[in-house]
């Protein structure tokens, strides 16, 4: 497994000084935001896809420092029913034609989340069957919103040989395992998963169990990133509907690897996807609103790296203990 960096967790940094830090830490890659929820402060979508010689300077940029590129993240919702939708929905035709000249061959995105019926003007994420009208809400997203979108982008991915990556994201129509199976059954293998543990963690699942219910046949792309749940949701819940600062009122923050999750929980998560053969990029996600960015990612680094390291031990001393005790 290699290490990578979502570069908007720098996102005040410049390109050049983002990639500098990422080389410095000794990463293989880096995740670009190209819009949508990104303000896109590192990629300048419309002119790298309108100029060649300004593609080769990017890539340069990253040659230079020997890093490569994991995925471009086109995290929107192309299903809002307002402006937003249609802007969110052309950024991801936009990512996967640049993907192609760029010569990635993954795009993160998330699934949208549309009206809850015709003429809603806002999107309505259903996370109850009851009341009644909460299934009826439900089953039409899927019909008339998601799945036609999702059919008809695909095609466009497979053309050019690009898999979609979708974030298992809170307010979202896929937004755990069971979603994403609903989508991926309607529109086939071109779709996996960005599984995000932060996410999973603060609705109450359990990572480990998700990975391996997953595999590597969905998991195509994954994000280090944790969450920390905090004492107040012994009262609330984890349910928040606060801004995301002053963190100290809320019911869950995201954190830097091992400051949820313990580092052994971390080294269960990383055990499981060595285990179901994912052997791709974890490409750190910093949203922790306390800590230095720059001293969060270097924590979430140190703590992939003991686990990547000792999840390979293991699997090394299980691996020459199988050959002794055949050679018994």
């Amino acid at each position: 497994m290699r290490i990578g960096l979502n570069t908007d967790s720098l996102g005040k940094f410049t390109t050049g000084e983002v990639l500098e830090f990422a080389a410095g830490l000794g990463l293989d890659t880096v995740e670009f935001g190209l819009g949508g929820w990104s303000s896109a402060p590192h990629v300048d979508v419309l002119g790298l896809l309108a100029s060649a010689a300004e593609r080769d300077r990017f890539m340069g940029l990253l040659r230079e420092r020997g890093l490569g590129i994991s995925a471009l993240n086109a995290s929107g919702n192309p299903l809002h029913p307002g402006g937003i939708g249609a802007a969110d929905a052309q950024l991801a035709r936009d990512a996967i034609e640049l993907a192609a000249l760029l010569n990635v061959d993954r795009i993160v995105m998330m699934s949208g989340l549309p009206a809850g019926a015709p003429g809603d003007a806002m999107p309505n994420w259903i996370t109850s069957s009851w009341p009644p009208e909460a299934t009826e809400m439900l089953d039409w997203q899927w019909r008339e919103r998601v799945i036609p979108f999702w059919r008809e982008l695909v095609p466009l991915a497979s053309a050019h040989g690009i898999r979609l990556c979708v974030e298992n994201h809170g307010r979202q129509c896929v937004y755990n395992t069971d979603s994403y199976f609903r989508l991926r059954d309607a529109v086939g293998p071109v779709v996996g998963m960005n599984f995000d543990p932060s996410h999973l963690i603060w609705m109450g699942g359990d990572p480990v169990s998700a990975i391996e219910v997953l595999g590597s046949e969905h998991i195509y792309h994954f994000h280090g990133k944790d969450t920390r749940i905090e004492a107040k949701a012994r009262i609330n819940g984890t349910l928040d509907t606060q801004g995301v600062m002053p963190v100290e009122t809320r019911n869950w923050n995201f954190v830097p690897l091992g400051h949820g999750l313990s580092r052994r929980d971390w080294l269960d998560v990383v055990g499981a996807l060595a285990a179901c053969g994912y052997d791709g990029v974890i490409s750190i996600e910093n949203e922790d609103y306390l800590i230095e960015p720059k001293a969060a990612i270097s924590e979430s680094v140190e703590a992939l790296r003991f686990c990547i390291g000792e999840t390979a031990r293991r699997r090394n001393k299980s691996e020459q203990a199988g050959v002794s005790g055949g050679s018994a």
